[in-house]
């Protein structure tokens, strides 16, 4: 069992950070990381032609060792979601009357490519609502999932874990379902990889994209990709000079090449040598590895299942574990208790704690710099008015 690692954090003691889906605080190494590599820039005799390469490379080692993946060439750098789903809607044709399959309520990021990519092909959006009422709505939100992919399926984009209240999707099944009507399965990982265990060898998805400055700890703007060997033979955004073969040798970069870089090179950024952010996603790639996602998860219930527990005595709903993240979940509130989430509110707000509001869940994410006590002060917002 992970002890807390508050200490690895500048997290002041008065401040109880129940909000890594929002935003991930910073590990105190990775901005030192990125302090050293800011002044790099004053010395630009100090960067070498190889450092545009090889961090590059560690970057993707490092991300493809924690989502297990075989081969590191085939992540790519990218700077946000919307990037790394344009990029799979690049590659992609349609026929009339084909259905892309997505979740209700979805962010917006893993929405609007769809929509467009749709709308370009005369194809259908397809979205899954959740049950009305909350009695085994996990379950019967993944059966309906599941009993939407039809041979009219040609891609279906979701996340692992819903980003509003964390109800937690079953992939390998949807996997297995997608591959007998042949359609794609694209991921957003942004809310769960770094957090929940994910295996790209185990479920094989078409992509995984993923933003870094959540549950990856990463700085803002920067993120990766793992993109399958059916987009091997793709074509990138842009054509930046990075994404193309032998442009490690800086002597032939006027000797113009058409090839691109193996697998997913193609479909980096331009300029992602970015040598103060890399370095710094490295960092907290490599300090997630050593805790292990699913050390991650064990930790955050344990921390939060005493107070999760006494919130439900008081009818509040939250998704039973098997279908939710420990790192992410929605509280609801009872529907005769709806009046006080003002108040609820205030409360949280008074007493420096942060959390998020998504509809009509209040969003909890807790991570390894939380403790018990931080759940104790949480549920002391909810006592009857």
């Amino acid at each position: 069992m992970l002890t807390s690692q508050k200490h690895l954090f500048s997290l002041e003691d008065n401040i109880t950070y129940l909000n890594g889906a929002y935003m991930s605080p910073q590990l105190k190494s990775t901005e030192e990381i990125g302090m050293a590599n800011l002044k790099k820039k004053s010395r630009p005799y100090s960067i070498s032609p190889a450092d545009f390469f090889t961090q590059r490379v560690v970057l993707k080692k490092r991300f493809a060792a924690l989502i297990e993946a075989p081969n590191y060439q085939n992540i790519a750098i990218i700077p946000s979601v919307s990037y790394g789903t344009a990029t799979v809607a690049n590659n992609i044709t349609l026929k009339a009357g084909d259905e892309i399959i997505l979740v209700d309520e979805e962010f917006p990021s893993n929405v609007y490519t769809w929509r467009r990519l749709a709308e370009t092909y005369g194809a259908h959006i397809k979205i899954i609502q959740p049950p009305r009422g909350f009695k085994d709505r996990g379950r019967l939100w993944n059966e309906a999932i599941l009993n939407a992919i039809t041979h009219k399926t040609a891609l279906v984009a979701m996340a692992h874990v819903h980003w509003a209240d964390g109800t937690k999707f079953d992939l390998k099944s949807v996997r297995e379902k997608t591959r007998t009507v042949g359609a794609l399965l694209i991921i957003d990982g942004t809310q769960s990889i770094g957090a929940l265990p994910f295996s790209v060898k185990e479920l094989q998805p078409d992509a995984l994209i993923c933003g870094g400055y959540k549950w990856l700890m990463g700085p803002y703007s920067l993120g990766v990709a793992y993109y399958s060997d059916v987009f091997n033979d793709g074509k990138p955004l842009e054509d930046n000079w990075m994404n193309k073969l032998h442009c490690e040798d800086f002597t032939q970069l006027t000797q113009y090449h058409d090839e691109y870089q193996p697998h997913a090179g193609r479909y980096s950024v331009g300029e992602s040598s970015n040598f103060i952010m890399v370095p710094m996603l490295i960092n907290a790639l490599e300090q997630l590895i050593q805790w292990q996602p699913v050390r991650i998860q064990k930790y955050c219930r344990f921390i939060s299942e005493d107070a999760l527990d006494k919130l439900r005595e008081q009818n509040c709903f939250i998704e039973e574990n098997d279908f939710r993240g420990q790192h992410l979940f929605g509280v609801y509130l009872p529907k005769e208790r709806e009046r006080e989430v003002r108040n609820i509110k205030q409360r949280l707000h008074e007493h420096n704690i942060f959390v998020s509001y998504r509809g009509k869940a209040i969003r909890v994410s807790p991570n390894v710099y939380n403790q018990k006590e931080d759940f104790d002060k949480f549920l002391s917002c909810f006592n009857p008015f």
